[in-house]
């Protein structure tokens, strides 16, 4: 596999390798994140994973940039200034999770793409194909489906 800070693609080329899907993968992954921007986070009045998983991740000792869609008027969420673009966060994040519908996911590939994170992370229950193909052709691992959160406990307990 490829270098994992560089957004390298693999000795053979192949962007498939950048759908990760399987636990090595998974494991090099969260190894690496220090700095998740949230794409979609709510607020703690809102609750709902939106909010748990981004205030879990940051119990995990990561920093989390919020990212929120809704909420004009909230100025913080977790105790992080908000951003209301990826164009905005410095330094840049090594991760984006995604909590949006799969159906509104597109409307956030560009912004994605001029952020270069290394990592794409879609929520548990979220998928979209052809974003995430989009992404690894570019060299983004991009992890779609899972929770992250459990991902890291799944760690912690082995």
């Amino acid at each position: 596999m490829g270098v994992l800070a560089g957004n390298l693609i693999n000795d053979a080329g192949d962007w498939r390798s950048f759908l990760i899907e399987d636990a090595a993968g998974i494991t090099a992954i969260l190894a690496h994140m220090r700095r998740v921007a949230v794409i979609g986070i709510k607020t703690a009045e809102a609750g709902g994973p939106a909010y748990y998983v981004p205030e879990a991740l940051q119990q995990h000792g990561m920093v989390v940039v919020p990212v929120p869609v809704y909420f004009p008027d909230v100025t913080e969420i977790l105790g992080q200034a908000i951003h209301r673009s990826l164009a905005t966060v410095a330094p840049p994040a090594d991760m984006v999770l995604l909590f949006r519908r799969p159906s509104d996911i597109p409307q956030h590939l560009d912004e994605i793409l001029a952020a270069r994170p290394q990592v794409v992370w879609m929520q548990l229950g979220i998928r979209h194909e052809a974003v995430a193909h989009t992404l690894a052709r570019e060299g983004i691992r991009v992890v779609q489906d899972h929770c992250v959160t459990v991902e890291i406990e799944k760690r912690r307990r082995t």
